[in-house]
C-alpha cells in the first residue's frame, strides 16, 4: 500500500512539474497582450532564463523591444542615405529617425528603471510608473514615425518597408507594455 502511495505521489509531482513549465508561464502571461502569438514566439526561446519570474519576463520583453527598436533605427537611418529620395521621403525619414531615437532613449531608461523595481512599496510604485510612462511614450513615438509615411505621395517600397518594420516594433512594444502593466498590477 505504501508503495502505491509513493508511486502516486511521484506521479503527481511529475505532472505538476510538467504542467507548470516556464513555457506555460510565458503563454499564460502573453495571453493578455494584444499580440499573444508574437509575444510567445519572441519570449519562448528565453524560457530557461525567465523560468516563472514575472520580473525576468518583463525585463526580457523590454530588452527584446529595445533591441528590435535599435535595429529598426539603424535600418531607417541607412534609408536616409539612399540616392534619389523625394524631398517628402527624406523629410519623413528624418522625422522617423528622430522619433525612433527618442523611442530607443525611453526604452533604455525604462530598462534601467526596471532594475530598481526589485523593491516593493512606494519605491516600487514610483519606479514602475516611470517604466510604464516611458514605454507608453516609446509606443507613441513609433506610431508617429509610421504616421509620417501616410498619404499616397509616399507610396512605394520605402513606405512599405518602413511601415512593416514600425508595425512590428510597435507590436513588441505594446506587448512589453502589457506585460509591464500586468507586473505592476500583480506585484
Amino acid at each position: 500500500m505504501a508503495t502505491k502511495f509513493t508511486l502516486l505521489c511521484l506521479l503527481l509531482t511529475f505532472l505538476t512539474i510538467a504542467t507548470s513549465t516556464p513555457t506555460n508561464f510565458i503563454k499564460s502571461s502573453c495571453s493578455t497582450t494584444s499580440y499573444p502569438t508574437l509575444c510567445v514566439e519572441s519570449l519562448s526561446s528565453y524560457a530557461s532564463t525567465i523560468q516563472q519570474d514575472p520580473h525576468q519576463l518583463v525585463q526580457t520583453a523590454l530588452s527584446l523591444t529595445l533591441n528590435k527598436t535599435q535595429s529598426t533605427k539603424s535600418f531607417v537611418t541607412k534609408c536616409k542615405s539612399f540616392k534619389n529620395l523625394k524631398p517628402r521621403e527624406y523629410a519623413a525619414l528624418h522625422d522617423c529617425v528622430e522619433e525612433i531615437t527618442d523611442s530607443v532613449d525611453r526604452l533604455s531608461r525604462s530598462l534601467k528603471e526596471l532594475k530598481l523595481c526589485k523593491v516593493s512599496g512606494q519605491d516600487f510604485n514610483w519606479h514602475i510608473s516611470n517604466v510604464e510612462t516611458w514605454v507608453s511614450s516609446a509606443l507613441t513615438d513609433e506610431s508617429t514615425c509610421s504616421d509620417g509615411f501616410g498619404g499616397k505621395a509616399l507610396d512605394g517600397r520605402m513606405k512599405t518597408s518602413i511601415r512593416s518594420r514600425m508595425v512590428n516594433v510597435a507590436q513588441v512594444t505594446s506587448n512589453a507594455l502589457s506585460l509591464i502593466n500586468q507586473y505592476a498590477t500583480n506585484h
